[in-house]
C-alpha cells in the first residue's frame, strides 16, 4: 500500500487500545479534533448534511462530500475516514468514487449495506432495506480493487431487526470479501446487542463501533472486549456546534448586546490562529516586495 495515511490508520487499529476518531463537518472542526488529540477524523455524511441543513438521505452530491474530505485532510495530519454511505450506488459507482477519495488523501472509506439512496440509521422510522450479501460483497471487492486505502464494511443488520446471527453472518461475509474492518451499529439505548455481537465475533478483522446511542459504554469498556480496533464519535462536532451557537444567539438577543457572551466564546485571536494567520504573515514578510 502506497498511502501513508492508510498505513498510519491501519497501525492504529489495535484491539487492545482502540483508535479514537472524532466526527467533523468542515476543516475547522477537523483541525480542532486533531488538536484535541484524536487519532483520526470521521468525515461524517450526517454532519455534512446537517451543516447544509438537509436530511442525511443521499441528497448532497458526491462531489460536495469529496471536496470536503480533501479540505479536511489539507489542514491537519490525522487520517481521514470518509463516510461514503452506500457508495453512491452500485459496485460501478463505488469503483468510480473510491479512486477519487484516494486521490484526495483519504485513508479509509466506510460503506454500509443498505440500498441507495440511504436513510439515516438513527432517524425514527427510517427505511432499513439491506442489500443481498453477495451484492454488497461485490461493492467491497470493487472498492478494494479501485483504491489504495482501507475499506470498512458497515452492516445495518441489527438496526433492520434481522438479529444477531444475521449480523454475524454478514460481518463474516464482508471480511471474507476483503473488508479491513467491520462496523456494527445499533440504535438501542443499551449496549447489550452490541456487546453480544462483539463477544460472538470470530475475530477475522477488527470491529468498529459508533456508540452514539449507548454513550454509557466507555472507551475502556470497549477495549476490554478485545475485538474493537476503532471507536467513532459519530456526530458530536455538529451537536456541539448547534448547542453552542443556539445558546449564544439566544443570550445575545435576551441581553440586548454581545458583552455578556464575550467571556464564553473563543477570542478573535484564537480564530486567527486556527486560520493560520501567522503563517500568512510570514509569507507576506518573506515574499511581498
Amino acid at each position: 500500500m502506497n498511502n501513508p495515511k492508510a498505513e498510519a490508520l491501519r497501525a492504529k487499529l489495535d484491539v487492545g487500545r482502540p483508535a479514537l476518531a472524532m466526527a467533523a463537518h468542515n476543516p475547522l472542526a477537523a483541525k480542532l479534533a486533531a488538536e484535541a488529540g484524536f487519532d483520526a477524523i470521521w468525515g461524517s455524511g450526517f454532519e455534512l448534511s446537517a451543516s447544509y441543513a438537509v436530511p442525511d438521505a443521499s441528497i448532497l452530491p458526491m462531489g460536495t462530500h469529496l471536496e470536503m474530505m480533501r479540505a479536511i485532510g489539507e489542514v491537519q495530519q490525522a487520517p481521514v475516514i470518509a463516510d461514503i454511505d452506500t457508495g453512491f450506488g452500485n459496485a460501478v459507482n463505488v469503483a468510480y468514487a473510491v479512486p477519487r477519495y484516494a486521490a484526495a488523501g483519504v485513508a479509509a472509506v466506510v460503506m454500509e449495506d443498505k440500498t441507495f439512496p440511504k436513510d439515516s440509521s438513527l432517524r425514527p422510522g427510517g427505511r432499513q432495506e439491506l442489500l443481498p450479501v453477495g451484492e454488497f460483497q461485490g461493492k467491497i471487492e470493487a472498492a478494494k480493487a479501485a483504491g489504495d486505502m482501507l475499506v470498512i464494511a458497515r452492516t445495518e443488520a441489527l438496526i433492520a431487526g434481522l438479529g444477531l446471527e444475521e449480523a454475524l453472518r454478514r460481518g463474516a461475509a464482508y471480511a471474507e470479501a476483503g473488508a479491513d474492518a467491520v462496523l456494527i451499529h445499533s440504535k438501542q439505548k443499551s449496549p447489550d446487542e452490541i456487546l453480544a455481537f462483539c463477544r460472538a465475533w470470530p475475530g477475522r478483522v477488527p470491529l468498529v463501533l459508533v456508540p452514539t446511542s449507548y454513550p454509557q459504554l466507555s472507551f475502556a469498556d470497549v477495549a476490554a472486549l478485545g475485538e474493537v480496533g476503532l471507536i467513532i464519535c459519530g456526530n458530536h462536532a455538529i451537536r456541539a456546534a448547534v448547542g453552542a451557537m443556539r445558546d449564544v444567539f439566544r443570550r445575545i438577543l435576551a441581553d440586548g448586546g454581545i458583552a455578556a457572551v464575550e467571556a464564553d466564546i473563543a477570542s478573535v485571536a484564537d480564530v486567527f490562529a486556527l486560520q493560520g494567520d501567522a503563517h500568512m504573515r510570514q509569507i507576506e514578510k518573506a515574499y511581498l516586495r
